[in-house]
């Protein structure tokens, strides 16, 4: 095997953790992801997120990683996924 192609190897392993699972309103969900972002969160929640300036989304977390293992998160965040996260997301409309 060349150089080349073990690099290739390397860095695909790299992008892949292992698959974790995580608690979004009460319910398992499988993440194969080191991170998640505010928006996925949103969809694994309803199944879809909308960006339509009527709908507002908040999103709470516990059990996280590190120095912060709980708080919540703004659109465009991303954070790190650890196995058993919790997750609480809620839509409401803004009207």
């Amino acid at each position: 095997m060349n150089t080349d192609s073990i690099n290739k190897i390397q860095d695909k392993d790299k992008n892949h953790s292992k698959q974790t699972t995580i608690i979004v309103n009460g319910r398992n969900k499988t993440w194969n992801e080191k991170t998640i972002s505010f928006q996925q969160v949103a969809e694994l929640a309803f199944g879809k997120y909308e960006d339509n300036g009527v709908t507002a989304y908040t999103v709470t977390y516990k059990k996280g990683e590190g120095n912060k293992p709980e708080g919540s998160m703004v659109k465009d965040e991303t954070i790190h996924v650890k196995d058993k996260m919790i997750f609480n997301v809620t839509a409401t409309n803004k009207s």
